[in-house]
């Protein structure tokens, strides 16, 4: 079946918004590549490549990038935000001021808002105004943007209040390497995409410590039942937590190099502080904020959540990696099915 052509314009020109319009247009859509670097956008134009966040690739000639979001939008019905959360209520009071028609937003982005503890789709609802936002559709899974730069055969999943607008995001996206499946689950899916940050991060410190696999198949089954704890408290399916956006995610985010947060954690684990670890970075390292919103939900839904006090505990509160893994360890004994039980009982 041939697609039909569309125009999608993508704010965001770091890897994952790179990676993503690299997919589009092999799928032969028109993709506009929005960053506020002019450098990088030159060399976007000009070489088809993005040597700081995609060493190496080049890109299709069908991408073409603009500094200024007025043009990038002229026209558009459809854009991918790619931006770190923390800009997001910045970005979007340009698109306001930019859009010329209704637009369907697709965030990909994965994170909850410290202090206001709403998800992405929530921050763009309360930021938007209806007469020209139409729907959001949120883009979630195991999906590095470097893989997906290679062309590697990816899957993820879409939700959105309105499936009609996930399924048309679907169509956009499909191909031979890059499956789209639909989840009605906005929320779940939503809430696994940006807890399983915390886990990475955590994950990393138990491999910067020198710890084993053990370790680290522990806290990331101990790590999805937190998170399947607050998500369904949030009004989530938990079947959603056994899905692409929930322990698939977490696989690869617990366990590549690739991963940000995995690597800002084994840099915790070898004993650097924070401060440090961001700074070396030179990246958005999406758990550390996420941490501190789900330590925050954590106790606005009377959720029991000790891998994240941990690692909250040492991020904010400066106290040492070695011992906050001790006191995980040396927690009172308590019943695994029981737990289970109490996550689909809740959902009675």
């Amino acid at each position: 079946m041939v697609k039909a052509k569309e125009s999608i314009a993508i704010i965001g020109a770091g890897s994952w918004g790179t990676a993503l319009a690299m997919v589009l247009a092999d799928n032969q859509h028109e993709v506009r590549l929005w960053g506020h670097n002019s450098k990088q956008i030159e060399e976007v134009n000009q070489h088809h490549t993005n040597g700081k966040y995609l060493p190496g690739i080049e890109l299709p000639k069908g991408i073409k990038g603009y500094t200024s979001i007025k043009e990038a939008l002229a026209g558009i019905e459809m854009i991918i935000l790619a931006v770190p959360t923390k800009a997001y209520r910045e970005v979007l009071g340009q698109i306001e001021a930019a859009h010329d028609k209704p637009l369907t937003i697709v965030h990909v982005s994965k994170g909850i808002e410290p202090d206001s503890l709403l998800r992405i789709s929530e921050m763009i609802e309360e930021v938007s105004s209806t007469d020209w936002l139409k729907d959001i559709v949120v883009l979630s899974g195991p999906s590095h943007a470097e893989e997906v730069s290679l062309r590697h055969p990816t899957t993820v999943a879409v939700s959105s209040k309105n499936m009609k607008a996930a399924e048309k995001v679907q169509d956009v996206f499909i191909n031979n390497n890059f499956r789209v499946y639909t989840n009605p689950d906005l929320i779940g899916v939503e809430i696994g995409g940006a807890l399983k940050n915390i886990i990475a991060l955590a994950s990393g410190i138990t491999d910067g410590l020198g710890y084993g696999d053990n370790a680290k198949a522990a806290l990331m089954t101990r790590g999805l039942a937190e998170i399947s704890r607050l998500g369904v408290a949030m009004g989530a399916n938990p079947l959603t937590f056994s899905g692409l956006a929930g322990i698939g995610d977490l696989i690869v985010t617990c366990t590549s190099v690739h991963s940000r947060n995995w690597r800002a954690g084994n840099m915790l684990g070898k004993g650097k502080k924070l401060e440090e670890v961001l700074e070396n970075m030179g990246m958005v390292v999406e758990g550390v904020r996420t941490t501190k919103a789900a330590y925050q939900l954590a106790q606005k839904y009377e959720v029991n959540m000790p891998i994240t006090e941990a690692l909250y505990n040492v991020l904010f509160n400066g106290e040492e990696v070695k011992k906050a893994v001790d006191l995980l360890m040396n927690r009172s004994k308590t019943n695994e099915m029981e737990e289970l039980y109490n996550i689909l009982d809740s959902r009675q």
